[in-house]
């Protein structure tokens, strides 16, 4: 791939992802298969007058090694400095840059209730940081290729050709052009106009059909919007965290949820992949779960907390979506849910109630947020996906039909 061409992307994720500030601390989080890459996303941080940047590298196999050897409680242990490493990003409020490019199997065999045992084990000690942190930071998920991910996605192509269609792939989905901020500006202009609409209708709930079976009604908060595209933070900074996206989504009301839902895409969790499920919901818990490939892991996943069974997120995304329409299946989360309408178990979004910046954490939760050390997003929509919206005034408004937008 050009340079030149990964150097505009390196900029669209630090001018219009995050959205860099001059004397901000940046974080950049990336695996080890594009330091090239990494090296163009920190340059052009600094370029923004980034104060510092600071990178971590994470390497699949070594995450597999810690927790064979590694005891429960040492994995579980939140030692001093890490706890003085999370306050100082409270203090400072860091922009936070994920490059994923991880192997979508690399942690096929890993003891999965061991690592679930030490994260529930550290989870109550992270959450306070976590918390303090809601809504404050710009943050942006982007991706580069891995080898074995090429390899998953292109199976049939050399590695080298694996992974320059998985480059062209990326950067056509993450609308790279020739004005890549000028193409995001309109992206998000017409996210927006969705958004505006779906909100000036008064939803009580969403009613979700298919010809697989999914016939799923999910209740709303009375002050809750939809929202997509850019975001912006407590201290007024719009930035876009997902690059690419191509959904408007909202957070439900948790304990209202009714039907049962099958998943259309595979799931990749932890480094490895439930496929085929579906999942049952009543008084808005997840009672049931079933998997042709992975169900061990998926119950697991479910039983993280309390609020790990409970949906976050409501989702909706037209078949004809640009990551739809290429006819790939990514096995990446980013890609693959901005190729369908999705839920997500667990953690729900403060920011998509109105008004948030000035409402408390715990007060969006008290109206129906749900709370999780997890926020897992699965794909259910089709071709043949239906999605009604029934209004506090008792209308039904067809939102979606065979799979795209109703209006």
């Amino acid at each position: 791939m050009k340079k030149t061409v990964l150097r505009e992307y390196a900029k669209l994720i630090v001018r219009c992802g995050v959205n860099v500030q001059k004397g901000q601390e940046v974080m950049v989080y990336a695996d080890l298969d594009q330091p090239e890459f990494v090296q163009m996303v920190v340059e052009e941080a600094y370029k923004a007058k980034a104060k510092k940047v600071i990178v971590e590298w994470n390497y699949q196999p070594l995450g597999k090694i810690h927790v064979r050897y590694q005891s429960v409680k040492t994995m579980g242990t939140v030692l001093e400095w890490q706890k003085a490493r999370r306050q100082h990003m409270v203090d400072t409020v860091p922009c936070r840059i994920h490059l994923i490019s991880e192997d979508p199997d690399g942690l096929k065999g890993m003891n999965m209730a061991k690592m679930a045992k030490a994260r529930q084990m550290s989870y109550p000690i992270l959450k306070p940081y976590a918390d303090q942190l809601e809504g404050k930071q710009q943050w942006c998920i982007a991706a580069v290729p891995g080898a074995a991910w090429a390899k998953k996605v292109f199976p049939g192509l050399p590695r080298g050709k694996a992974m320059e269609k998985l480059w062209e792939a990326i950067l056509s989905t993450s609308r790279v052009t020739d004005d890549p901020v000028k193409a995001w500006e309109e992206h998000n202009a017409d996210l927006k106009a969705r958004c505006d609409y779906l909100n000036s209708l008064g939803i009580e709930s969403l009613h979700y059909t298919a010809d697989n079976g999914t016939d799923l009604t999910v209740g709303m908060i009375p002050e809750a919007i939809f929202c997509g595209g850019g975001e912006v933070s407590r201290q007024g900074i719009f930035f876009n965290p997902n690059i690419p996206t191509e959904e408007c989504f909202i957070s439900p009301m948790k304990g209202k949820a009714e039907g049962i839902v099958y998943s259309t895409k595979p799931l990749s969790y932890q480094g490895q992949l439930i496929e085929n499920f579906s999942i049952r919901f009543e008084n808005g818990k997840a009672v049931e779960a079933k998997a042709e490939k992975g169900e061990e892991l998926l119950n697991t996943m479910i039983s993280m907390d309390e609020g790990a069974a409970y949906l976050g997120e409501c989702a909706l995304v037209p078949q004809a979506s640009p990551i739809c329409q290429s006819g790939l299946l990514f096995y990446n989360t980013l890609f693959d849910e901005n190729a369908a309408c999705h839920l997500a178990l667990g953690m729900g979004f403060a920011d998509t109630i109105r008004d948030h910046h000035n409402k408390t954490l715990e007060e969006c939760r008290e109206l129906g947020v749900n709370d999780s050390m997890i926020h897992e997003d699965f794909m259910i929509g089709c071709d043949t996906m239906n999605i009604d919206a029934v209004t506090r005034d008792g209308k039904v408004v067809p939102i979606f039909r065979g799979g795209n937008w109703a209006f």
